[in-house]
């Protein structure tokens, strides 16, 4: 494994990265915008989105969706115009977060639970599930503080980080894009999992936030490989590049809006990995 660099710096807080047709996107949540970088770092595009942009993904026909966390709201980017694409407050009654979507436009996107910053007392929470078109449910509820997902199994699998339960849980997905047959994928230990990817094995690298490590994890909890981010957190990761197999890191000093924005301590740090990602991630 190569060592770890640096490609982008002087963020507030990067969070949920995906890599699309060729280059990294991510949010820089408190400074609300969303950032498009190539693989070198070279900053292409940054889109002001108000209230903390959170989850990022892509419907079938290309159309971008953006995570709102403090609103609420599933944003679709419309010829460079943000409009409401859904109302994600009839499910989440703290802030959104991270999302997957599937490749029938089906968005899974995880929520607080409670007032984190606030110092207040974990509680469970659930899933909303958004069907293509923007209709809103409920999805599973009983999880603890869901975090990054993955889409497994050929599109049959949703994998959840449940952050205050340091485990990552697995449900079935039937044709209609619902969730069932709720297990435990892999249990962490004291390893706090927040953004997760996919690798073309079928593992899973974490990012442990509060441990200072990215770690890779095969289905049953073991893990096979860890890197050491040394006195920054990674938040989040993602596998890219031109090959898929540039692991990109999501590092911050603090997840602390009060901190971030003036001490700007976050940024983008990748290094090569030997498997790739995994087909369509």
């Amino acid at each position: 494994m190569s060592e770890l660099h640096t490609i982008v710096a002087g963020l507030a807080f990067p969070e949920c990265p995906r890599w699309h047709d060729g280059s990294l996107w991510f949010s820089d949540m408190h400074a609300d915008q969303v950032i498009q970088v190539s693989a070198s770092g070279k900053i292409l595009q940054t889109l002001e989105v108000p209230g903390n942009p959170g989850g990022l993904g892509w419907l079938p026909d290309g159309q971008m969706l953006i995570v709102g966390m403090k609103s609420n709201l599933l944003y679709r980017l419309m010829d460079a115009t943000l409009e409401v694409y859904a109302d994600l407050g009839t499910v989440h009654t703290h802030q959104s977060n991270d999302m997957v979507v599937g490749d029938d436009g089906t968005a899974y996107i995880g929520n607080f639970g409670f007032d984190l910053m606030a110092g207040d007392p974990p509680q469970s929470t659930q899933l909303a599930q958004v069907a293509p078109g923007g209709a809103v449910s409920a999805g599973p509820s009983e999880l603890s503080f869901p975090n990054g997902m993955v889409i497994t199994d050929a599109g049959k699998t949703l994998v959840v980080a449940e952050s205050w339960g340091n485990r990552l849980t697995a449900f079935s997905i039937a044709a209609d894009g619902s969730l069932s047959q709720r297990r435990v994928w892999a249990e962490l230990g004291k390893l706090i999992p927040d953004g997760i990817c996919l690798d073309a094995e079928g593992c899973i690298w974490v990012s442990a936030c509060a441990n200072h490590a990215c770690v890779r994890v095969r289905e049953g909890g073991e893990v096979l490989e860890s890197i050491d981010t040394g006195n920054l957190n990674p938040f989040a990761c993602m596998l890219g590049g031109a090959d898929g197999h540039t692991l990109f890191m999501c590092n911050a000093g603090s997840a602390n809006p009060k901190q971030t924005l003036n001490e700007r301590s976050g940024r983008i740090d990748c290094v090569q990995v030997s498997v790739p990602a995994a087909p369509g991630e």
